[in-house]
């Protein structure tokens, strides 16, 4: 007898309240159902407070092409590198009244000796060039999954899983409306693992609404794994069901202010696009469609380069379309197509607001047997779809990994040649007692390129760096140069003087200016043409007061800048 899928999932949830409480968590097997099962978010090791200024610094990683550059955000108050702790699962948000201005939150590890996280978060007032770490929003409590996003008027708001009592699982929401400077105290906001959260910016009638879901299996108000706030974030409603309880997905806000979460089903084995068009009309009980479609494989967790997380997750757009609708509907995941090719970036779009589908299309251009995971996208107002990845494909038999991009301007039926963004770095060192880079990145595309938040180990251990695309400097498919360090000093701190070394890729008019903490400019070192190479120059202290100042390098396609600390 087929049973509908509420009585369905009323029985699964009535069965996993009389397992013992480790197998209902998923910790063993059997699991019902699998994939829902396999992956949560627990407290297993306590919280050791283990202060950043204990810790050994070493000089944080920055690198960058004609067009790329990647700045690490988790550092000091000067920009070095704090040795021993660990960062990942990063996720960003742009101040949409000033686009310089963004904060970036992630799983703080303060020790890498135990998997205890926090809410960690940066951010940054000069677009990305220096970001400042002030902390975690709730020092000794443990959060992870973090998601942020913003609303029209310049607010900034960072969504928050807590565990209390060992198995329940809750949300807190958190805004700022200071560009990520400081939060509030945070308004609970129902929630489960996995949560994701989007905010209306259509402009409509639901502009500011904020919606979350998360993975039913694990919620706070089974069978409930969704919840919004009419209110610009002050209360959230009670938690109502979506049908097949999409999980491990990411959510949209269409033009038209529809509202689209994608996912894996609960039950069955494609994915799965609810969509809801009047969930923007407060008062009215939120109401919804589904539909499954292929993707051209499955969604993966626990395995190869990221052994203890998911292997990325569904992400989902829109872009303009010349159809009734007005825009079409994008889809893009890592799945596992099977065979000996481990897995593949898949994109697929609907036209019909995700009736039905297309073929998949695969976006990574291999011939051999790599591993493309974390995939991500997002998409610019224009319509450029921009997807990246890390990928294994330059260091075949092995998990090393590199950041890849490719983009499709023409509504994802073909896509660019891959593009490799940085070198390769292993996602198996720098464990947090923890066996995972984190569960996904997070990417925000504009009309001039886009704004990544993502996590590396470049300097041995997890790190999570800003990265921003500028697009147009350098053509499809072209090679990029390899990763350069802008700009450095030593020493610093300082003080009576400090050397301050650049290197310019090609020729052009080069500027170099040091700014006091009020944003004055307290001295111009370079204001002249130069040739491709590397120079120096110094900075004479004695004139300058004590403190942090900020040196900033032009050198015509982009910038690069660094703290100084100048110690009288």
């Amino acid at each position: 007898m087929n049973y509908p899928t509420t009585l369905r999932r009323s029985a699964l949830y009535c069965l996993l309240a009389l397992l013992p409480a480790s197998l209902s968590r998923g910790d063993e097997t059997p699991r019902v159902p699998t994939r829902a099962g396999d992956h949560h978010e627990v407290p297993d090791d306590p919280y050791i407070p283990s202060p950043r200024a204990e810790h050994p610094r070493s000089p944080a990683m920055r690198f960058g092409s004609r067009s790329f550059i990647a700045v690490q955000v988790n550092v000091d108050e000067l920009g070095q590198n704090i040795v021993g702790d660990a960062a990942n699962e990063p996720s960003i948000a742009v101040d949409a009244t000033d686009p310089d201005r963004m904060a970036i939150g992630w799983r703080q590890f303060d020790t890498i000796s135990s998997n205890f996280r926090q809410a960690g978060y940066a951010y940054t007032t000069d677009g990305g060039l220096t970001w400042t770490f002030p902390g975690v929003i709730e020092p000794g409590v443990f959060r992870s999954d973090p998601v942020l996003d913003s609303d029209a008027d310049g607010g900034l708001y960072y969504n928050s899983l807590t565990v209390e009592n060992g198995d329940e699982y809750l949300c807190d929401v958190f805004r700022s409306f200071g560009g990520g400077v400081t939060w509030d105290s945070g308004v609970s906001a129902r929630g489960g693992d996995k949560q994701w959260m989007a905010i209306d910016k259509s402009g409509g009638v639901g502009d500011g609404h904020i919606y979350a879901f998360w993975n039913a299996y694990f919620s706070s108000c089974p069978p409930g794994s969704f919840t919004r706030s009419t209110n610009s974030g002050n209360s959230y409603e009670s938690c109502t069901e979506i049908p097949n309880d999409p999980y491990w997905g990411t959510l949209t806000v269409a033009p038209d202010g529809a509202l689209y979460a994608v996912g894996v089903p609960l039950f069955g084995d494609d994915f799965v696009v609810t969509r809801s068009t009047n969930a923007q009309q407060a008062g009215q009980t939120v109401s919804w469609t589904s539909a499954a479609f292929a993707l051209g494989g499955s969604m993966d967790s626990n395995t190869g380069p990221n052994p203890g997380g998911l292997l990325g997750q569904a992400h989902i757009a829109t872009i303009p379309d010349g159809g009734p609708q007005g825009y079409a509907l994008c889809v893009l995941c890592s799945v596992n197509p099977s065979g000996s090719d481990p897995l593949d970036i898949k994109f697929a779009r609907s036209t019909n607001g995700g009736a039905t589908w297309g073929a998949p299309v695969r976006v990574n251009d291999d011939t051999g047997n790599a591993w493309q995971w974390f995939g991500t996208m997002s998409t610019s107002p224009s319509g450029r779809i921009d997807a990246v990845w890390l990928d294994t494909r330059d260091n075949p038999g092995t998990y090393l990994s590199s950041l890849y991009y490719a983009y499709s301007t023409d509504g994802g039926l073909s896509w660019s040649e891959n593009e490799r963004l940085s070198a390769a770095f292993d996602p198996h060192v720098g464990w947090p007692n923890q066996q995972k880079l984190g569960d996904y990145f997070h990417m925000l595309s504009d009309d001039t390129g886009f704004s990544l938040a993502w996590a590396a180990t470049f300097n041995g251990e997890q790190d999570v760096y800003y990265a921003r695309m500028s697009l147009g400097a350098t053509a499809a498919g072209e090679t990029p140069p390899p990763p350069i360090a802008l700009l450095s000093s030593d020493p610093n701190p300082f003080t009576a003087s400090t050397t301050l070394r650049y290197k310019v890729p090609r020729a052009a008019f080069v500027t170099l200016e040091v700014y006091d903490p009020l944003g004055r400019r307290v001295a111009t070192l370079v204001a002249d043409e130069r040739q491709a190479g590397s120079y120096e120059t110094q900075l004479d202290g004695q004139s300058l007061a004590g403190g942090i100042y900020l040196c900033r390098l032009s050198t015509g396609d982009y910038q690069d800048a660094v703290k100084l600390l100048h110690l009288k």
